[in-house]
């Protein structure tokens, strides 16, 4: 195997919910420059039309509320016929909940876990059939800093990215045997709209963020795409249960 041949993505369909905007939509930018055919899901047609026409020939667009975990299997044999069979899923979208614990309530805290704990069960286990018949597969999930940290204000929504590293784990041992890889991906504080607009009036906040990112800056979304190509691809092929930070060394730094 060539140098190409490790890292390309040719003849693979990765499916990425969540991947109009964001790190989603660089993640499905990433795939695409990569070879592989790419589906990106999503709430609002609007926001994956014009993904799909920024990004090209060879990405498809499909409606999709991952809190709608019944019609997940409906989505993914849409997908197979459409398109063909997604043998990389990203375990993307979400929702963010920033609020005391004293006043989050019991519904939010179950909402933010169906949409992200729900959303990606429901998604894993309407493409392993087709990753089984093809041989391999590749999921990634896209965990977070407070995966690995605690943070304060955000108890939802770090109870379900910590509940992804479970879930990594526990599904890389069960579907080790039939060649489906599962890893996640931890991004640290990356360069996007929503950094900014959590930033852009808080000098203290994003002073002290820095101050703790051993590179001394924010990261690109380029990064995690490529680490998601990277966890993909042929070179990565013994590479399984891992949690991958990309964060500039900020979950290990002082």
């Amino acid at each position: 195997m060539d140098f190409h041949e490790a890292f390309s993505l040719s003849g693979r369909i990765a499916l990425v919910t969540g991947g109009g905007t964001g790190l989603g939509y660089a993640m499905a930018a990433a795939f695409r420059a990569a070879g592989a055919l790419v589906v990106i899901t999503g709430r609002r047609n609007d926001v994956l039309q014009q993904a799909v026409a920024s990004l090209g020939p060879g990405t498809f667009a499909f409606e999709h509320d991952v809190t709608d975990s019944p019609s997940a299997i409906g989505l993914t044999e849409r997908i197979s016929l459409e398109v063909g069979t997604p043998t990389i899923l990203v375990n993307n979208a979400g929702v963010h909940l920033k609020k005391s614990v004293c006043t989050t309530t019991y519904e939010e805290f179950c909402g933010v876990l169906d949409c992200h704990i729900g959303g990606a069960f429901s998604m894993t286990q309407a493409v392993i059939p087709g990753m089984r018949s093809k041989g391999h597969g590749s999921i990634l999930f896209i965990a977070s800093m407070t995966s690995l940290i605690g943070m304060p204000n955000v108890v939802a929504y770090s109870a379900a990215k910590a509940g992804y590293v479970g879930m990594v784990r526990a599904l890389a041992s069960e579907l080790g045997p039939d060649n489906i890889r599962v890893n996640a991906i931890a991004p640290g504080w990356i360069d996007t709209p929503m950094l900014h607009n959590a930033l852009d009036g808080d000098p203290l906040r994003k002073a002290k963020i820095l101050s703790r990112t051993p590179q001394g800056r924010f990261g690109s979304p380029s990064d995690i795409g490529w680490s998601a190509v990277y966890l993909s691809s042929p070179s990565a092929s013994f590479i399984n249960g891992v949690v991958l930070p990309v964060d500039g060394g900020a979950s290990i730094g002082f």
